[in-house]
């Protein structure tokens, strides 16, 4: 049985009014970078997943993301050797060593 559906919250900005949203990627080619860098730019929520592509290649791309994010003052979280959170600078990223989940409003 499903729960009730809730209503999307947008949050208001200097800039207006955001809705955030989460995109989780799983790219198999280093080209498919951009795409990342462009989500976070539009003030999405990254989910990065490179469990298929060669580590050389995912290196390359964690670099190349990492350094986009970097420099619009985004944030980035390792969450496992395969997978990594790139949110913009109005997300507060928060780990469970920090307060756990009852630390979360």
């Amino acid at each position: 049985m499903e729960g009730p559906v809730l209503p999307r919250r947008s949050m208001d900005t200097p800039f207006g009014s955001w809705l955030p949203e989460m995109v989780v990627m799983t790219p198999t080619r280093y080209e498919d970078a951009m795409a990342a860098v462009q989500a976070v730019q539009q003030l999405k929520t990254v989910v990065l997943h490179l469990g298929e592509m060669e580590p050389e290649e995912a290196q390359r791309t964690i670099d190349f993301v990492s350094g986009g994010v970097y420099a619009m003052d985004g944030q980035s979280e390792r969450l496992s050797d395969t997978a990594f959170l790139f949110a913009p600078s109005l997300v507060t990223i928060r780990r469970d060593s920090e307060g756990g989940i009852s630390g979360i409003e």
